[in-house]
């Protein structure tokens, strides 16, 4: 494991928060220069992300940048620094992926609201806040970029304020968010004053080679509360459905399918790196159960939901309890039966991202074309809307887990390391959730695609191409992730897991192999999986 300084990963944060100030400066004025910007802040974010794929997950390096040059003294960290390893990289390709696909479908879903120099200045704040948060390699950075995201996505939820519905929404997001980030800095102080550093890597190495005191297991449940807050876990749950059925749906898509992926990158980096929780039993269980009641509980509440978009907003935290489980049998062990539970984890952070995404976009194509998302009153719109049933169905079959969508290549792989890992009750929840979660789209499509038509949809047409494209390319993920699991697993998912379980190498790059060597060092390697579900 090399370090490979680069400063990619700052051009990927910067831009997108340069380019917030610049559309803030030019006022109401050239709309059409705004949603340019806005389409280039991305699309370089975008860039920048991929041409790290190559050295960090081919080559196995880890990208790094110290701020300021402040690198760090006699073995200490007193700088920011940037370190992206393949689990911030692959987290990041998320984020940079759709937030470009959003912002090439907000260019015609935005066009009827106002004020749209505040939406495209909070939109780059909110993706630049993001990559920011899983980039850095100091804890309280993360606090601070989490914070800008909160308040980026608070406002844009409040966005359509005409409505009352907006406002609370907005309300409760605020309050609520406001409490899991006060978790979160009350977690990172504590700590701070028992470890003397914020370095996460550095963490990682006095942690280890010290018995943890009652402040830091003091630290460790505030940080893991505040960020099942901001990864919509049971009973942290409530707010979500108020907030993405309020939003905008291109923000929508991001505050489900990308924006909870932040909470869950800091529970990860949480367990997995700073309190090195792999192989502690507890734990695991407190995970795994955590995230089958999370299951249990979002899909319960989707099934009685009457509102599109409410409803796929409670089938998020549904999924997201999908992920938490796979997460948690990979804290069991390092035996091949945990890495293949984090690697079922890992590949449902994917899947949920495209597949959550793409059916968000198919709601806001609803509401763009019809103005409600409420299902007693939408019916009959597939032969109006043709190619948007298609690829809701694509997303429907996807989130339910039927093959060769990718849903069913992540939810099989955490039935099998589930049951493996000797956690039977939680295989059949998993399989019960999918079951319902099938049920509940069934119910949609009939509300929305089929069914009797009202007569005010009779000259309903499809919507325009460019917000077709980024559900067409969100649906190809779908079908090229359930067709070709090897390539990604072989390619995302075993360096992204090799990441979450080699501190030693995180640590190495930032302090060197003397520090390493004195202080910690933990390796494993990523066992051959036998994909028996491929065929």
């Amino acid at each position: 494991m090399t370090s490979y300084v680069t400063n990619l990963p700052v051009i990927a944060i910067i831009v997108p928060f340069v380019m917030a100030f610049i559309i803030g400066l030019t006022g109401n004025k050239n709309l059409k220069l705004k949603k340019f910007l806005s389409l280039l802040a991305t699309l370089i974010s975008l860039v920048a992300v991929l041409l790290l794929i190559k050295p960090i997950m081919v080559n196995k390096n880890i990208a790094t940048y110290w701020m300021g040059n402040w690198k760090p003294v006699e073995g200490w960290a007193i700088g920011i620094g940037l370190e992206v390893d393949a689990l911030s990289l692959f987290v990041g390709l998320i984020i940079a992926v759709t937030c470009f696909l959003s912002s090439i479908y907000s260019i015609r879903y935005m066009e009827r609201d106002n004020s749209l120099e505040k939406y495209y200045t909070l939109f780059l704040l909110l993706a630049g806040s993001m990559l920011g948060f899983v980039f850095t390699g100091d804890l309280f950075n993360m606090y601070v970029m989490l914070e800008i995201m909160t308040f980026a996505a608070v406002a844009l939820t409040a966005f359509r304020n005409k409505t009352y519905k907006a406002i609370e929404a907005g309300f409760k997001y605020i309050v609520i968010g406001s409490l899991g980030s006060s978790l979160i800095l009350i977690g990172t102080v504590l700590l701070y004053a028992q470890v003397n550093t914020l370095n996460m890597a550095q963490i990682s190495a006095v942690i280890y080679n010290n018995d943890l005191t009652p402040v830091t297991i003091m630290a460790l449940t505030l940080l893991l509360t505040g960020y099942a807050v901001k990864a919509f876990l049971v009973p942290c749950h409530t707010w979500p459905p108020d907030a993405h059925m309020s939003a905008p749906s291109s923000i929508s898509m991001l505050l489900s399918g990308v924006m909870s992926k932040t909470g869950v990158y800091g529970i990860i980096r949480i367990l997995y790196m700073l309190f090195h929780a792999s192989g502690k039993t507890s734990l695991a269980a407190l995970i795994i159960t955590w995230g089958t009641i999370t299951m249990l509980v979002g899909v319960t509440m989707a099934l009685v939901q009457t509102d599109f978009k409410r409803l796929l907003a409670f089938h998020s935290v549904s999924q997201l309890g999908y992920i938490m489980v796979g997460l948690g049998v990979g804290l069991v062990s390092t035996n091949e039966i945990a890495v293949l539970g984090a690697l079922g984890g890992l590949y449902h952070m994917l899947n949920h991202a495209t597949f959550k995404c793409l059916l968000f976009l198919t709601a806001g194509a609803v509401l763009y074309t019809t103005g409600t998302t409420d299902l007693d009153k939408l019916g009959g719109l597939g032969k109006k809307m043709p190619l948007t049933t298609v690829l809701f169905m694509i997303g429907a079959a996807a989130i339910s887990g039927i093959p060769p969508f990718n849903g069913f290549v992540s939810k099989w792989l955490i039935y099998q390391a589930s049951y493996e890992a000797g956690y039977y009750w939680v295989t059949i929840a998993a399989l019960l959730v999918s079951v319902m979660t099938l049920a509940s789209f069934v119910k949609v499509g009939q509300s929305v695609f089929f069914g009797q038509r009202h007569k005010d949809y009779d000259n309903v047409k499809d919507v325009p191409w460019t917000m077709r494209i980024p559900m067409i390319i969100l649906s190809l993920i779908c079908v090229i992730g359930g067709l070709f699991p090897r390539f990604i697993s072989k390619y995302l998912l075993e360096p992204t897991a090799y990441a979450m379980y080699n501190l030693g190498g995180y640590i190495e790059v930032m302090f060197g192999k003397e520090f390493v060597a004195k202080m910690f060092k933990s390796t494993v390697t990523i066992p051959e999986i036998n994909y028996s579900y491929a065929g």
